[in-house]
């Protein structure tokens, strides 16, 4: 069952189950009964309705911008370990280091021109990118140690590049968009609602009132938009840069 008609079902059974509880209870006080002996509803419901989107609005900017910093960290891992490979090739011979080395510059080439763009369009990493890494991953296994020495950097450049591989797949999954399309819907639902009950106040046309009605609309549409703008963390607004790729390898992209 889609999570769309689970959604009507719960709202519109809340909605029937209150609706119908209104009604019975009003048939069973009957015509008697004083409603002003009981406090006004509508201030609280409007308090609490504030209250409850608020909540939901800081959980999903404080969602959004841990995925903005994962996507951040990703990138940083992975640029840090592919440093280190060829830092670290420095003991292997000539040859076999300047392989390894243009392997990786071949790999952060691609990433930074051709797949960082792909990724922001389309969500996605790229093909050639796996191919690459996955060569780098070759030139580091396939060389066998001729001495300790060669043999003691062998490990920790396997390591390095399982490192970045693990960061590249995190970096994949933190290109797709954060929040998904139902919460989008209950922000921007919520936001009607909030800002709809305003009318429900009987608010006048003081110039004061009218200010705080106006500056309590632009709050709400400025939370939804840096929300927009934070839930695609390489997409959107101040998104994450292939800024420590460029820093560390900037021989590659000269």
């Amino acid at each position: 069952m889609s999570e769309w008609v689970v959604l009507t079902i719960a709202m519109a059974a809340a909605c029937a189950v209150v609706l119908t509880i209104t009604v019975i209870n009003h048939r069973r006080v009957g015509e008697h009964d004083d409603p002003s002996e009981t406090p006004d509803v509508i201030e609280y419901m409007t308090m609490m309705i504030g209250v409850v989107y608020a909540i939901v609005l800081g959980l999903a900017i404080a969602g959004v911008w841990e995925a903005r910093g994962a996507a951040e960290d990703s990138v940083r891992h992975e640029a840090q370990a592919l440093h280190e490979v060829s830092a670290r090739a420095e003991v292997y011979p000539v040859e076999a280091r300047e392989r390894i080395r243009d392997s990786v510059d071949a790999y952060v080439a691609h990433v930074v021109n051709t797949e960082w763009p792909h990724m922001v369009e389309r969500g996605e990493l790229t093909p050639e990118g796996t191919r690459l890494l996955e060569q780098v991953r070759r030139d580091v296994a396939d060389y066998v140690p001729a001495n300790d020495h060669e043999g003691q950097a062998y490990q920790p450049l396997v390591d390095q590049v399982a490192a970045a591989d693990d960061a590249r797949g995190a970096r994949g999954q933190n290109a797709e968009a954060t929040m998904p399309g139902v919460v989008w819907f209950g922000l921007v639902t919520g936001a009607a609602v909030t800002v709809g009950l305003i009318f429900t106040l009987q608010i006048r046309r003081t110039s004061r009132e009218l200010l705080l009605a106006g500056l309590f609309s632009a709050l709400i549409a400025f939370l939804l938009f840096l929300i927009w703008a934070f839930d695609a963390p390489f997409g959107r607004g101040p998104s994450a840069a292939p800024g420590p790729f460029t820093a560390l390898f900037p021989h590659a992209l000269g």
